[in-house]
């Protein structure tokens, strides 16, 4: 049988590793899939990058590629919203196949695609857009299709973790740890992305579609990074016995889904709490099979090549299937997608980590927990800091921490711009939520 024939569009870091643990795994490759995966061309803005390509046709004209008719998968490795857009959704219409590693394309555009890939009767498998060479999509589109979902939590950005494990470990302050991670190449020159939480918000928002069976709705997730998060938080955190991660967080309410990405304690027991450095895991709870955990490199070139030629793999043995018979793209039937509502962050039910500069005086604690007492918020925790010294002399202040039981949002926030208006609270109140893993 003739190989299947892909064209590659881009040969950055992920596209140079597809390419390479392609030709190096081919005969193992062939053997799983039924028949040879071939990249017979490579479209690239600078040809002179691509080494060790001899006999493939390189060519800087990405749409010769999508447009050409010996082509039946085009695997983009591109990046972005918009160029790559317009390519992908031109190799659709053209009848091909899509692999892709881009989060933020299918996040932002997602519904389109696939919609357009359904009329069309091609498949778009996109395994390498989150968490790397871990296979989540297809434990949650397929492994896990007995079960109702009811949350996935995952630390699915290894910049973003690898700062946190350093202000944590090194007790480096933000800027400095950042500083680290960009030396390392574990963050970009522009980190922008990953450290607002933006990169992890595009991954949540793909699995909560395959796990609730609801649209792509990136618009409507919640998004806070940690590039405001002070090292001072981290240790008591632990002192508490919690460390903070920045989680990408969907669950399954009465009310809705959530959907939101932001700084989170977790208690230091759960396994999830002790993945350092730029590794990833995603904790998935379903009603039959309980909580499963998936834990790998969630970056880097081979890693993420790994669940590239995967989806290669898995296309080219349905090439030939009917398109009615195939999983679908979202994991329940195209025309089955619900519409239940997405929460708006201040619909939320969290408990909190509440940390508040207070004038070291009579009466301040008990002012606070009445006011949280009156929005029948329950204290589950308290640390209070001996008053600061500063040159030997007291300076009259103290940080009080507090941990709070479940509230909704919207209370906490009202309790919170009651506490700052206090005369004797004396900066800005700090909040982080918190999730038990349970």
């Amino acid at each position: 049988m003739e190989p299947i024939k892909v064209g590659l569009l881009g040969f950055g870091t992920v596209g140079s590793g597809t390419f390479t643990v392609l030709r190096r795994n081919q005969e193992e490759i062939k053997r799983r899939a039924g028949r040879g995966i071939e990249i017979s061309r490579i479209a690239v803005r600078t040809p002179s990058k691509v080494k060790g390509a001899e006999g493939i046709g390189i060519t800087t004209d990405f749409n010769a590629v999508v447009d050409d008719p010996s082509i039946d998968i085009v695997a983009e490795m591109i990046g972005g919203t918009g160029v790559a857009r317009d390519l992908v959704l031109r190799a659709i219409a053209n009848g091909k196949h899509i692999v892709t590693a881009n989060k933020a394309l299918l996040a932002v555009h997602g519904s389109e695609i696939f919609e357009a890939a359904s009329k069309k009767g091609v498949m778009v498998a996109f395994e390498a857009a989150v968490a790397g060479g871990i296979p989540i999509i297809k434990a949650l589109r397929e492994g896990l299709t007995a079960n109702r979902i009811e949350y996935i939590a995952g630390i699915i950005n290894g910049t973003t973790n690898y700062i946190l494990s350093e202000m944590r470990d090194r007790g480096l302050d933000f800027a400095t740890a950042l500083k680290a991670a960009q030396d390392l190449g574990y963050a970009e020159a522009d980190p922008t992305f990953d450290i607002e939480g933006v990169d992890a918000a595009h991954k949540v928002t793909l699995m909560s579609a395959i796990a609730f069976g609801v649209p792509v709705q990136f618009d409507r997730a919640y998004v806070e990074g940690i590039s405001k998060l002070d090292a001072i938080d981290i240790r008591y955190a632990e002192n508490l016995g919690y460390r903070i991660k920045l989680l990408g967080i969907a669950r399954r309410t009465e009310k809705g889904i959530e959907l939101r990405t932001h700084p989170t304690l977790i208690p230091e027991k759960r396994l999830l709490a002790n993945v350092e450095g730029a590794m990833n895991a995603v904790v998935v709870h379903g009603d039959a099979v309980g909580t499963t955990l998936y834990y790998g490199k969630g970056a880097g070139a081979e890693p993420t090549a790994s669940a590239v030629v995967a989806d290669l793999v898995d296309v080219t043995r349905l090439h030939t299937a009917d398109p009615e018979h195939r999983v679908p793209h979202l994991a329940f039937q195209h025309d089955s997608l619900a519409n239940t509502p997405i929460l708006p962050i201040e619909e939320v039910t969290s408990s909190y980590y509440l940390r508040l500069r207070v004038a070291d005086v009579t009466g301040v604690l008990a002012n606070i927990t009445r006011i949280l007492a009156d929005k029948a918020i329950s204290i589950d925790a308290l640390l209070q800091k001996e008053s600061e010294h500063v040159d030997g002399e007291d300076k009259g202040e103290t940080d009080i921490i507090l941990i709070t039981h479940e509230t909704v949002e919207k209370e906490i926030n009202a309790a919170i711009t009651q506490i700052e208006a206090l005369s004797t609270v004396v900066s800005k109140v700090t909040k982080l939520r918190m999730e038990g893993l349970k």
